[in-house]
């Protein structure tokens, strides 16, 4: 199983010094905890893709392939990458090229964005923006599997003798994950595909997130990747852990109140009981992402939201100490013991490489 971060890149006030980090600032501090996130042993970094302030990630493969050259071991992944404004082509191109330099430690998630605007940005439409995603991700597809491609769509000019360069390192495309918090389209595409299903699980209850990933274990199975149980599955979630959970409590909840997804809502209280935010000790923090599987099943990655709402890069790589030597070895112990022999491992590029040379045998 693997564990790891993920950022949205949110440039936000801190409500307690009032100082708001410049862009640069927000960019080096991504690139400080994907560093720190190697460092204390966790597997992954995943950025997201925006293009509207208060987000500074509108390049993730250019921050991805600088992280690349600093690492040695590290996934690195995209949160999202706008399937539905981004030319598939250059998705196919920008990502083959990462997946080169970074020696195939690359997958990517894809998403719609939750910001509207961004469609006619890009001169889409959002009206359209579930059957964009289908025709976009059925042509990435594609562009990674068939040297040369032929192909007409609705959304963008046709292809006539296309071949994407360079070419998916070893003949493995990047594995994907299909990202959706409420779309039951999208978990459906994951399972057509036989891709991962990854269910952001950061703001709805246990029952939705439940649903949604049961349905996308069901249509995996009819697609006959595999039993239900062998579907491939991530989940997001965040948390603020000091060693006291009553500290932890005190010191996150002025950036929760005023923190632009979620403050003026809720309780802390509340949202921490109906949602799977967990603010409080390590060992809170081990019991709840534990309790996940008791919805979501065996499951292969899990990845936390850690640096967002204001909190000062110094607190941040604090809560990744905390992460790297309380929590996660405790989770990788627990988990382990706890799946069925015949349930998956997340997929790399090593393991995939070796299931397409056996197939190909």
């Amino acid at each position: 199983m693997q564990f790891g971060i993920f950022s949205v890149g949110d440039v936000t006030p801190d409500p307690t010094s009032g100082r708001t980090p410049t862009e640069r600032e927000r960019i080096k501090a991504m690139v400080a905890i994907a560093l720190k996130a190697e460092e204390v042993g966790l597997d992954v970094f995943a950025t997201g893709e925006h293009h509207n302030p208060p987000f500074v990630p509108s390049s993730p493969t250019t921050m991805l392939g600088y992280i690349a050259a600093r690492t040695e071991r590290l996934v690195l992944s995209t949160s999202t990458t706008l399937i539905t404004t981004n030319d598939p082509v250059k998705i196919a191109e920008d990502f083959a090229m990462l997946q080169h330099l970074a020696d195939g430690r690359v997958d990517l998630m894809m998403g719609r964005g939750n910001t509207g605007p961004v469609y006619p940005w890009f001169g889409q439409d959002i009206r359209q923006g579930i059957n964009l995603a289908v025709e976009n991700y059925a042509l990435l597809h594609r562009l990674w599997r068939e040297d040369v491609v032929n192909w007409e769509g609705k959304f963008r000019t046709p292809l006539q003798g296309f071949t994407s360069t360079p070419r998916p390192l070893d003949g493995v495309p990047p594995f994907v994950w299909h990202g959706s918090i409420r779309s039951p389209e999208i978990a459906e595409q994951a399972a057509y595909y036989g891709d991962g299903f990854f269910h952001n699980n950061i703001f709805w209850p246990a029952d939705h997130t439940k649903r949604m990933v049961e349905l996308y274990r069901t249509r995996y199975a009819h697609y006959g990747h595999g039993t239900a149980e062998q579907a491939i599955v991530g989940l997001g979630g965040q948390v603020f852990m000091r060693r006291n959970s009553q500290d932890a409590v005190r010191e996150f909840r002025p950036y929760f109140d005023v923190a632009p997804v979620y403050g003026h809502g809720p309780s802390l209280e509340d949202f921490t009981e109906q949602t799977p935010l967990t603010v409080g000790s390590p060992q809170q923090v081990i019991e709840k992402t534990l309790a996940f599987r008791e919805y979501a099943g065996d499951y292969q990655r899990q990845l936390f939201l850690m640096d967002h709402a204001g909190l000062p890069l110094k607190t941040v790589l604090e809560q990744l100490d905390l992460l790297g030597e309380e929590v996660v070895p405790v989770l990788r112990k627990e988990f382990a013991a706890l799946r069925p022999a015949g349930v998956p491992d997340a997929p790399t590029h090593a393991s995939l490489k070796a299931a397409q040379e056996v197939t190909t045998v």
